[in-house]
């Protein structure tokens, strides 16, 4: 019924993945979501496909964003595929979640102190910022599929991101990456 419901029914049933309204009466969503103890990943299924709401969400540690219209069989899917761990948006908030951070290119504000990564933390972490996946990243630095899997870990583990997306938001606001490049 609202997000401080969906805290203490979290806390209870410790769900692997939990979908999250913005709009509730209450504590709304966004916040819920940022309050969310460790452990469930949160895909937000919402009607409001604002920016803002986007940017808020994967701040706050959301793993996914979607649409209320959103088939059922792409929604399981949906579930499915944060459950094991990626992250996922609709694409038309991915089109626009591209767009907006190139647009909003300006001098970066460090958000995460990247100085606890090995340089080939970093170097993974920009790679991961540019959309590239683990095999990509192996590809680019020759070497293996699982080692580019354990360095993504470790940079996650070590700047308490959730999934990949957060990776990316870091990356980008710590000007590790900076749109256009690739």
């Amino acid at each position: 019924a609202d997000g401080a419901q969906a805290l203490r029914l979290a806390a209870e049933h410790r769900p692997d993945v939990v979908l999250m309204d913005i709009r509730m009466p209450g504590m709304d969503g966004l916040t819920a979501t940022r309050e969310m103890p460790p452990g469930p990943r949160i895909i937000i299924l919402t009607t409001f496909e604002l920016d803002e709401y986007v940017f808020e969400a994967l701040r706050n540690g959301a793993s996914g964003f979607l649409v209320k219209d959103t088939e059922p069989a792409e929604l399981i899917q949906a579930v499915r595929v944060v459950a094991a761990g990626d992250a996922l948006l609709s694409p038309g908030v991915t089109r626009r979640l591209i767009a907006e951070y190139a647009s909003r290119a300006k001098a970066p504000h460090p958000s995460q102190d990247l100085s606890l990564l090995t340089e080939r933390e970093r170097e993974v972490l920009a790679l991961v910022g540019t959309g590239m996946t683990n095999d990509e990243i192996a590809q680019r630095l020759f070497m293996s599929p699982a080692t580019a899997k354990t360095h993504v870990s470790r940079a996650m583990m070590k700047l308490h991101a959730r999934d990949r997306a957060q990776l990316v938001v870091i990356a980008y606001e710590s000007g590790l990456v900076r749109p256009g490049w690739l």
